[in-house]
């Protein structure tokens, strides 16, 4: 048997995700145990769903933060998140429609998981965030659409390429880890096309990674092209898994 994999969860809103990762670790699917559930607002309705399942909560609001600058709070908020995720011991942790802005320290590199929407590099970045990503992509014609896991980079803020809203910034994508395709019906609103990214593509495809890092089956490889370089990731067939070195030992 698989051992179970620790991560944390963090979330801002309904916590559909969370909910959807504990379904699977409830069927027997996943391997993963949720040593954590971070919230960024104590109104963030899927804290219900991890107190009916008693696993510890922590409400951590950036606004709560000491520090005279936007950039202090931040660092501040970063600091007691990913303490307490040492403390636990978690390997990875999760995004789960969290929305706070978080500078990743580099011993959690390639260690915290996003989930967007859309077929990354499509319809992401400034604006792109919830019901915006399906109305540009039925407003582009696009007859594809779909969902991506990737890992969080920590980038400078003046090199941020991900979403602002207000003083929130949404993470920005690292290497790409799964992506599941959906068809765009021609006659489909927001609403179905979100439903079925969420549904059939996103509700499966986090999941399927989660599994896969708890399996240690994913390696991230730096690949030279002539003079620029880049990070890929690579999915171990079962019997050749390996640790990702970035994943705590």
């Amino acid at each position: 048997m698989t051992p179970k994999m620790p991560i944390a969860v963090l979330i801002s809103g309904s916590g559909r995700t969370l909910k959807n990762i504990m379904d699977h670790i409830d069927a027997g699917k996943l391997d993963v145990e949720i040593k954590l559930v971070i919230a960024s607002t104590p109104n963030a309705s899927g804290l219900q769903y991890a107190e009916k399942a008693n696993i510890p909560i922590s409400i951590l609001e950036s606004a709560d933060c000491e520090g005279d600058t936007k950039e202090e709070r931040i660092a501040n908020l970063s600091d007691k998140i990913f303490n307490l995720c040492r403390q636990l011991e978690v390997d990875y942790v999760v995004y789960a429609g969290y929305v706070s802005t978080l500078r990743i320290p580099e011993d959690f590199e390639n260690r915290v998981l996003n989930i967007h929407p859309s077929l990354l590099p499509a319809f992401s970045g400034r604006g792109f965030y919830g019901r915006s990503v399906h109305e540009a992509a039925l407003s582009r014609g696009v007859k594809k659409s779909g969902c991506t896991v990737h890992f969080v980079t920590d980038v400078a803020e003046d090199e941020q390429i991900g979403v602002h809203v207000e003083d929130e910034v949404f993470p920005v994508a690292g290497p790409i880890i799964r992506q599941i395709v959906v068809p765009v019906e021609e006659d489909d609103v927001v609403d179905t096309l979100s439903d079925r990214v969420l549904y059939d593509a996103e509700f499966v495809a986090y999941p399927e990674a989660l599994q896969l890092l708890a399996e240690k089956r994913i390696v991230v490889e730096t690949v030279e092209d002539g003079d620029a370089t880049r990070q890929v990731v690579r999915i171990l067939p079962p019997k050749e898994s390996c640790i990702n070195s970035n994943a705590r030992t």
